[in-house]
Order: structure tokens, then C-alpha cells, then sequence
């Protein structure tokens, strides 16, 4: 019998570049939905014990692929096992499971999943992605314990044989990091988003994805001919000749792109008349800490420390938090790391610092302001960070000041957990530098008068951007008027600058402006001397800075700044940089080009 191959393309969120051609291998990991049961009172105590059983079965569970990450040389990633070890035992989890089987007289699955979908629920109508991809952690644990309790087999990623591209409904961490792949030369998923653990590992181990795909897993067979874009997000089943043939063309021109950027990536970013730019990365888990050194990453411009306080009852203490923070600045010794306290509130909320619902969030309390009212955590956090800086070299940023009081109540706060960590003779370093994130418009208005209090400052793009200029970037009604080379922000980054200079601190740009080659050029020419973004951009920026003066960069922001509107501006840039760097229009041409 003849199988006829269904032809179809689908479009997803590429989460992990590069071109992949094979076969496709579907894994069920559809999820569990036990249906609802009651149980008698006299069942109640088995039931328990089914229900911990099955958490120690899938404790085992865990603890095999950890063996397996360390023996496979991916050791980092084992602290991802250690969270889902301890959301194991959350009491949020297993102790009101337990609580639902004996007084509601639920049977374990039902229970289990009914407290899940609960907690599920508190991620909902978060606008940040980031904290909306945690909620698939949960998911995936979740998922893993009921399918133990229901006794279905949870198919093996490491299992699987030949060289194949895996298709299935979601993966979870556990299941991207057993990946082999010299077998496993990519995958594609209906569920997930850009910032989940799965994507985050994908691009750690280089393994192309698309994910968010909806239903690949309804229109792809096993055997199927699969192509995966991770640049563009395209999927391709069963292509034509003329397709297959197009996109082996366009996975040799990526080849050669990357073999190019990654030459330059280990070099330092050099401009041609010798100016010096450091190039940090943007990290928030430590199983990206395997791409820093590949990319060409000079130390962590921004660590963010929210994913600490997250899927979890209370907040981390001073010694989880100093393990942590010891363990990164260690991972990234000579260089240093820059760690961005507490940033939550607006629409990043977490179960383990409850906020009180507000009208406005965004212009509430949150970041430095929350962090400001509840000391005790503040202080909590300060001296875990001041323990690891014993460790190597750590800079505290302080994130979203907006004025020289609200720094200054930080900077006290502070010298307290010096003083707590003096009378407890526990050693850090007394030099740490500290500095300030320029995220609102009057921070960057009197950036003069907080220079002489701080080492360094770091303009967080996005934010700026959203405040100058009063809109709400993921409304979509008003997003059109989210413009990076507006004048007004401009002129606050050249006036940041110039305080800086002034002082003789550095200022550093960690929002997504740093990671768009686009802009690198007016950001160098306004004074920023530092750029740290998401790692895969930091090739792509270096050969910008390889290929320019500072000279150039200078005169292109001077001639930037006396246009008057955001249009004007971005017209004159984008022209500017496609005419003078002409990979930017299509940078696949021209690598065939090369």
C-alpha cells in the first residue's frame, strides 16, 4: 500500500535558528486530563499513599535524567532538575493535594490537577511573556506526576533512534535537554513561547525549533519529509522538489553566515579606529550560561533574579539566593556580572510577594518601590548578593530609580546589609560597584545629579521608551508609536551619556536597542559604552562594531539629533546603515554572496 504524504506549511514562533531537513517522529505528549472522581471514605488513605508514591516515582524520574545531564557533560542544566525537585515538594502542590483527597473525598488525579489548574490560573492576564512562560514549568511537572499516577509511560526523548526532526504537542526542559543531537537534528510543537526553559535549552544546545505551531501534531505523520525554519518560524511537511531544493540552498548561505559571525564572535568588539565596546549578555537562568562563552559574551550585562521568587509560596532565603548568585558569578569568572535586584510588580506578579490589586500597575508599585517598602526582602537579597561578590567580580544595579531620593533610600538600605554582614564577619567585596537603571524620563533628566553616587548606569530601552513617551507597547492600538529613535529618547540617552562622561562612569544600554545592529551604531555615537543582549545577537552586533569608527558612529547620531521627528530619525538610520552595511537588508543573500 502507497502512502500519500500530506503537503502543508505552518507558521510558528522560531525560538532557535538554523535550517533542518529530515524526517519527522511524533512523541505523544499530549496533556492528561483525568476525569472527575469521587472516592469513599474508606479509600481515603490509600489513595494518599498512591498520590506520594507517585511523587517519589517521579522524584526517581527526575533524578535519572539529572544522572543523565551530568554524565552527557550538560551538568548546568541540572539546576533546572533541582527546581522541578523542589516544586515537587511544594506544599502548594502535594500538602493541599493531599488536603483535597482526605476532606473533599477526591481521588489523587482529580484532586492534583484541580490544585494545578488553581495555580495555573494566578499566571493568567500577565502581559510580561517571560512570567507567562513559567507557567509551563508547572505544566510540565504537573503533566509528568499525573501521567505517573495514571500509569501511562512517558516516552523517553533519549530513547529515540535515527535522525529524525521530533514533532510533538509540547515538550517540557527534561525532554529538550536528553536531546542527542547528533539524532535529533531539531523539533517543532504546538504549545510554547519564546522565552520557556524548552526554547531557552533549545538554543543552548543549538538544536533548531519552531514552536506555538498549534496543530503540527494533528497534520504531521511519523516519516513524513519535515523542513524547520528556526529563523522565520516557517514549517514546511512534505515540500516539493523545488522547495526542498530552495531551502537546502538557504541552510547553506546560514551555514556560512554563522561560520563568519561566529569567527568574529571570540574576537573582542573592536571599532576600526580602536575604541573599545564591552559586549555583556542578558541572562535570567543558568543553563544559558553554556552559550556566553560560544556567542563571545564578555560577562552578564543584566541578570535578572525574578525567576528566584517564582512558582513558589515564599520568597527564596539569603542562602538559596547566595548559592545561586555564587554559582553564576563563578560560571562566568574573569568577567563580571551585573545582578538587577528585585524587578517585580506592573504586570510581573509572583505568588511569593503578594500585591495588592492596583488601578494603574504600571505606575504603582513595583521594582525599586516595592523592593523600598518591604526592607526585609530588600535587605535579604542585598546581602545574599554581597556573600557571592566574595566570589568574583558582581555589580548591584538598582532597577527602574527615578530620582536622587529614591536612590539614595536604596543606597542606605545597602550600606545596612554591609553592616549586618559585618557584625556577622561574613566576608564580600567592600569595592562591589553599584549603579542605577535610567527606565523612567526623570532619571534620565537629572542622570547629573545621581552620577556622583553611582559606578555605572544602564538604560533599560524599554522601558524608556514606554515612559517618554506615554504608551503602552503591548496594546495594540498604540504600539505604532513605540519609536526607539524618537528624538525625546535620544536626547535622554545622549543626556545620560554626558553625565556619565562627566563623572567618568560607564553607561551601559541592556534593553532590546542593544541587541538590534540597527541602532548600534547612533547608541555607540551618543556615549554608550556598553550594549548587553540576548546572546544570539551579540555576533551580529560585533561585526557592525568590526566594520564601523567611532568617528562614523558620532557624526551618524550628531546628524540623527537634529531631526525632529521619530520618523525622520529612523528614515535617515535605517537608509544610513542598509547603504553603508548592506548584509543588514538581507543577510542570507549575502553570506551566498560571500
Amino acid at each position: 500500500m502507497k502512502i500519500i504524504r500530506q503537503k502543508a506549511r505552518l507558521r510558528g514562533i522560531a525560538v532557535s535558528p538554523g535550517i533542518v531537513i529530515g524526517k519527522a517522529y511524533l512523541v505523544d505528549r499530549r496533556k492528561v486530563h483525568p476525569p472527575e472522581k469521587l472516592i469513599d471514605p474508606s479509600e481515603v488513605e490509600a489513595e494518599v499513599a498512591r498520590f506520594r508514591r507517585a511523587l517519589e516515582d517521579t522524584k526517581a524520574q527526575l533524578q535519572e535524567i539529572k544522572a543523565h545531564y551530568e554524565s552527557g557533560g550538560l551538568g548546568e542544566h541540572s539546576y533546572l532538575v533541582d527546581v522541578h525537585l523542589l516544586m515537587l515538594q511544594d506544599r502548594m502542590i502535594a500538602g493541599e493535594t493531599e488536603r483535597r483527597i482526605r476532606e473533599n473525598l477526591e481521588s489523587a488525579d482529580w484532586a492534583l490537577w484541580q490544585v494545578l489548574e488553581g495555580i495555573k490560573a494566578s499566571f493568567d492576564g500577565m502581559d510580561d511573556e517571560y512570567f507567562r512562560d513559567r507557567r509551563t514549568d508547572l505544566e510540565h511537572l504537573g503533566d509528568r506526576v499525573l501521567r505517573t499516577l495514571s500509569g501511562r509511560r512517558h516516552e523517553r526523548i533519549s530513547d529515540i533512534q535515527g535522525d529524525v526532526v521530533v514533532v510533538a504537542h509540547d515538550l517540557s526542559p527534561m525532554d529538550t535537554a536528553q536531546m542527542d543531537v547528533s539524532r535529533i537534528r531539531g523539533f517543532v510543537t504546538d504549545l510554547g513561547g519564546r522565552t520557556s526553559h524548552t526554547a531557552i535549552l533549545a538554543r543552548s544546545l543549538n538544536i533548531p525549533a519552531v514552536v506555538g505551531l498549534e496543530t503540527v501534531t494533528d497534520v504531521a505523520n511519523g516519516g513524513d519529509t519535515i523542513v524547520v525554519d528556526g529563523l522565520t518560524g516557517d514549517v514546511v511537511l512534505n515540500p516539493t522538489p523545488e522547495e526542498l531544493e530552495a531551502y537546502r540552498r538557504k541552510k547553506a548561505r546560514y551555514e556560512a553566515l554563522q561560520r563568519e559571525l561566529e569567527s568574529l564572535a571570540v574576537l573582542p568588539a573592536v571599532t576600526r579606529d580602536g575604541h573599545k565596546v564591552k559586549v555583556g549578555a542578558n541572562i535570567e537562568l543558568l543553563e544559558e550560561m553554556r552559550s556566553l562563552r560560544r556567542y563571545g559574551a564578555e560577562g552578564i550585562g543584566l541578570y535578572r533574579t525574578e525567576f528566584l521568587y517564582m512558582n513558589r509560596p515564599a520568597p527564596p532565603d539569603e542562602e538559596e539566593q547566595y548559592e545561586t548568585y555564587r554559582r553564576v558569578v563563578e560560571a562566568v569568572r574573569p568577567f563580571s556580572v551585573t545582578i538587577r535586584t528585585l524587578d517585580i510588580g506592573g504586570d510581573k506578579m509572583v505568588q511569593a510577594v503578594p500585591i495588592e490589586e492596583e488601578g494603574n500597575p504600571a505606575l504603582g508599585l513595583r521594582s525599586i518601590r516595592l523592593c523600598l517598602k518591604e526592607k526585609d526582602l530588600f535587605r535579604t537579597q542585598l546581602r545574599a548578593i554581597l556573600r557571592a561578590s566574595a566570589h568574583g567580580t558582581i555589580r548591584i544595579m538598582f532597577p527602574m530609580i527615578s530620582g536622587v531620593g529614591e536612590l539614595q533610600a536604596a543606597l542606605a538600605v545597602l550600606e545596612e546589609a554591609r553592616k549586618e554582614l559585618d557584625a556577622r564577619g561574613q566576608p564580600y567585596d567592600p569595592n562591589v560597584a553599584v549603579g542605577a537603571m535610567i527606565e523612567v524620563p526623570s532619571a534620565a533628566v537629572t542622570a547629573d545629579l545621581m552620577a556622583p553616587l553611582v559606578d555605572f548606569f544602564s538604560i533599560g530601552t524599554n522601558d524608556l521608551i514606554q515612559y517618554a513617551l506615554a504608551i503602552d507597547r503591548v496594546n495594540e492600538h498604540v504600539a505604532y508609536l513605540y519609536e526607539p529613535l524618537h528624538p525625546a529618547v535620544l536626547r535622554m540617552i545622549r543626556a545620560t551619556c554626558e553625565a556619565g562622561a562627566n563623572e567618568g562612569i560607564p553607561v551601559a544600554v541592556c534593553g532590546e536597542m542593544a541587541g538590534d545592529e540597527i541602532y548600534t551604531l547612533v547608541l555607540l555615537g551618543l556615549g554608550v559604552q556598553e550594549l548587553s543582549m540576548h546572546t544570539l545577537s551579540i555576533p551580529r552586533v560585533k561585526r557592525i562594531i568590526h566594520h564601523t569608527t567611532l568617528a562614523e558612529a558620532r557624526d551618524l547620531a550628531a546628524k540623527a539629533l537634529e531631526l525632529r521627528t521619530a520618523s525622520e530619525v529612523h528614515e535617515f538610520v535605517e537608509e544610513y546603515m542598509r547603504s553603508h552595511y548592506p548584509w543588514l537588508v538581507d543577510p542570507l543573500e549575502w553570506a551566498g554572496d560571500a
